[in-house]
């Protein structure tokens, strides 16, 4: 079964396997002849689905020149001159949507964090990589309300920089850029965001069929994971109180369960949703409708009131006195203060100072008219003093304003760019040292081993009783693989460690890391353990009849097993339905033709794949009769012969094997240079 007992191999010499040069972000590749073809055949992916990172234009498949001409274009943008262009753009003020204060600082971190906060851990979808606030279903959340007016704002930037400047860098930069123009901590910027040419991987993020058919929300507002947020159309948790209620405590719960979603433990919380809350304001001037959606408008949505009368969120008023500067104001504010619910003008639940004798703001517009404007919190603001753990850190801030800055910008270079990987897919000057979140590898070894002697004492342990399970540690190892945010797949060999070693789709395979324990011994530091898991897969396969595989070498081992904490939903368990199946393959950017192929492991010849079309089998069996996206392939390779079908394999092999190589955004180590 794939996904679970594969089997295949054949000795490979020292001559087959090739090292990764240095390279660009781009691609690069160190091969021969042979190597050369087998590889370029993986090239090809449409970008609609995941990029699969390196490659070349290929006839036939015109999405991928277009990927192509981005990683060329990437190499040309003048940052300095983009952020230039951003801070002009932050003091200038448009009738037709004006800018709060006379700065759109705010309405720009309120993009870029509703473009990242979509990221949930539980199969890596979501997140500002792609730009996908551009298509429905986000564009039309009700927590994405007149953010294509801030899209809009951008469009001169964005056509004046060209296709090297992605949508998503754009929005993720004219965030982080706000922050630093008025004051605030700057950690650095990740760039090298692709964007999505449509809207298929971020459909599942709901409220869509997709969606209910793997995540189905059976109360609204209390939505549970897999899905990233409990309330459908928002990006968390209502900010009036669960289920519209004002009560705090309650949506402190709700707090730390749905940010835990996107891995932000007690402290990242307070420290973000503070930082975000110290700049800009709510617009809830009125009950009246902001507008259409974009989904039943899309040329004019949200065509309601502007400036002072604007509707967005349905909450009004500012969090601090001086909503476009930097300090910890907002948390001397929650602790300093009694604070009373009440409907505020806008028809919700929202906070005020009992009393009214609390800090004034001058009003967002007209800027300079010397009116003011009371402060207010969100239901989900005074929960962070009413419940115990989170008032600890409100207090720790309140009173260390440099705990705070260095805390938040921290939490918001996790925010907007947790969905991007390694710090090797990272370009631009500004990219920050690997932070946590990152899973940072060390160094592959300085002089690797040989690998022709590797494989002949690979060949000479195994026997055919145990080379399916040798291809099956490496197929375990490299299916943790997802696009979706780029973690997981075999470089660092952190099957070795818990979580992974523990699953249950695991059983039995610390038996067969046992088993290379001598080799690993033997051959020392040259030998990691995830160029070793990988090369005795190889082996494995062509022992068991796969043409020769390319191998390449240069992996490196993780210390722990941490990086693959967020990739339990999807590999600790076995799929029990086709459609979890034909999900997870999507998710490690395998293309349906690719996911076929690969069940050359378990039907190793077009005749053994023809029965499955007479039989439902096993749940491969039944994904490769019944799916009709898979159906056309099996018949294919059924029609094909076994040469298409193991020569499609070993590609399809290959670059699971190899999807976690990454240099840049769009490069990987294991591929050709063009």
């Amino acid at each position: 079964m794939l996904f679970h007992l594969f089997a295949l191999s054949a000795f490979l010499g020292a001559s087959d396997a090739f090292v990764p040069a240095s390279v660009s972000h781009r691609r690069a590749f160190v091969a021969r002849g042979e190597v050369q073809q087998k590889t370029t055949q993986l090239l090809a992916v449409d970008i609609g689905q995941c990029p699969f990172t390196g490659g070349v234009a290929l006839p036939g498949y015109p999405d991928f020149q277009v990927q192509e001409a981005y990683a060329d274009a990437l190499d040309n943008v003048d940052w300095d001159e983009v952020k230039s262009d951003l801070k002009t753009l932050f003091k200038t003020s448009m009738d037709w949507w004006p800018a709060d204060y006379g700065h759109y600082g705010g309405l720009f971190i309120r993009l870029a964090w509703h473009c990242t906060g979509s990221y949930r851990m539980s199969d890596g979808r979501g997140g500002c990589d792609g730009g996908a606030q551009r298509f429905d279903p986000e564009r039309s959340w009700d927590d994405n309300t007149n953010l294509d007016k801030a899209r809009r704002l951008l469009e001169p930037i964005k056509l004046k920089h060209g296709l090297g400047l992605s949508y998503g860098d754009l929005f993720v930069l004219a965030g982080t850029m706000s922050i630093q123009d008025m004051g605030g901590p700057y950690l650095g910027f990740c760039g090298g965001r692709i964007d999505h040419v449509d809207n298929a991987q971020t459909r599942p993020l709901g409220p869509t069929p997709e969606q209910e058919k793997f995540a189905e929300c059976e109360v609204d507002g209390d939505c549970q994971a897999p899905l990233g947020q409990n309330t459908l159309g928002l990006i968390y948790v209502n900010p009036e109180g669960p289920m519209g209620v004002p009560d705090p405590q309650g949506a402190a719960d709700t707090i730390r369960d749905v940010f835990g979603r996107m891995d932000m433990d007690d402290r990242e919380n307070v420290a973000l949703i503070g930082g975000g809350h110290t700049f800009g304001k709510a617009h809830g001037a009125s009950t009246n409708s902001p507008g259409e959606k974009p989904s039943g408008c899309p040329m004019n949505p949200w065509a309601g009131a502007t400036g002072a009368d604007a509707v967005t969120s349905g909450f009004e008023g500012p969090w601090t006195a001086q909503p476009t500067s930097w300090d910890n104001a907002y948390f001397k504010n929650l602790i300093d203060y009694e604070w009373e619910s009440w409907m505020g003008p806008g028809g919700h639940y929202q906070w005020r100072v009992k009393g009214g004798k609390g800090p004034k703001a001058p009003v967002a517009y007209p800027a300079d008219s010397g009116e003011k404007q009371d402060i207010m919190m969100l239901t989900t603001d005074v929960a962070l003093i009413t419940d115990p753990e989170y008032r600890k850190h409100v207090e720790e801030f309140a009173k260390d304003e440099k705990a705070f800055a260095d805390a938040f910008a921290a939490v918001w270079y996790k925010l907007v760019n947790r969905d991007m990987g390694p710090v090797t897919r990272c370009v631009g000057p500004d990219v920050a040292p690997a932070q946590d979140f990152q899973f940072p590898l060390p160094d592959p070894p300085a002089k690797l081993a040989d690998f022709g002697a590797v494989s002949k004492k690979l060949t000479a342990l195994m026997d055919k009783k145990k080379d399916g399970e040798f291809v099956r540690l490496a197929m375990q190892s490299a299916n943790t693989y997802r696009c979706t945010d780029y973690l997981g797949g075999n470089n660092g060999a952190r099957i070795r460690f818990s979580p992974g070693k523990d699953w249950s789709s695991n059983a039995g395979l610390d038996k067969t890391l046992k088993l290379l324990e001598p080799l690993k011994k033997q051959f020392g530091e040259g030998l990691s353990w995830a160029d070793l898991i990988v090369l005795a897969g190889n082996v494995a396969m062509e022992r068991l009849g796969a043409p020769a595989l390319p191998f390449c070498a240069g992996r490196t081992d993780a210390p722990d097993g941490k990086g693959w904490k967020p990739l339990e939903y999807g590999n600790a368990d076995l799929p029990t339905s086709v459609d979890q199946m034909t999900d997870l393959y999507l998710r490690r950017g395998l293309t349906a033709k690719e996911f076929v192929a690969l069940s050359f492991a378990s039907y190793p010849s077009s005749d053994s794949l023809s029965k499955t079309l007479s039989t439902d089998g096993d749940l491969l069996a039944q994904a490769l009769r019944y799916d009709p996206d898979l159906r056309i392939f099996t018949d294919y390779y059924v029609a094909a012969g076994d040469e298409n079908f193991g020569s499609d394999f070993a590609s399809a092999w290959t670059k699971l094997m190899n999807s976690d190589r990454f240099a840049g955004p769009l490069g990987n180590l294991c591929m050709l240079s063009p």
